[in-house]
């Protein structure tokens, strides 16, 4: 295993680490039920998405589905999420760590009756944004090609 190709060619370094409190409102959602985009695409170049899901009680979440083009980890923070990786349920809490493969079986849901929140990691960066933004408008005829577009292949 080596380093990655070098992307920055400059002698003395730059200025553009970028700061994000965590006062900043929720990007998509409700602030008890809602999406944080810490890192995007676009602020990493293409690297990587780094999103805080915060999980009101019982907000369930996602079926069973995979990934083609990128993998998915998940950071529990606090609270209990269920999270399924491919052959079973897991409850997890504070500090564990799930890292799901392009081709992974996954799920997460909070069932429990308090808040959780984790940390969802893609890699490398695609734009989930849309799809965070988007999924519950999307009309049922076109609802195939918009989880093709973005990479999301549900299993009954």
């Amino acid at each position: 295993m080596s380093y990655p190709e070098k992307v920055y060619f400059g002698e003395g370094g730059e200025v553009t680490a970028r700061f994000r409190p965590a006062s900043t409102p929720v990007d998509t959602g409700t602030p008890d039920n809602g999406i944080h985009y810490l890192a995007t695409t676009a602020t990493t170049r293409g690297e990587f998405g780094l999103y805080r899901v915060v999980m009101r009680p019982r907000a369930g979440g996602p079926a069973t589905h995979f990934h083609r083009t990128i993998s998915e980890s998940f950071f529990v923070l606090n609270g209990v999420v269920r999270l399924y990786n491919g052959d079973r349920w897991i409850e997890a809490g504070a500090g564990d760590f799930l890292h799901v493969p392009q081709g992974g079986l996954h799920a997460f849901r909070n069932d429990s009756d308090a808040p959780a929140e984790m940390l969802l990691l893609f890699t490398p960066g695609a734009p989930r944004e849309e799809y965070f933004e988007r999924l519950g408008q999307v009309a049922e005829q076109d609802r195939v090609a918009f989880l093709d577009e973005h990479d999301s292949y549900f299993v009954d």
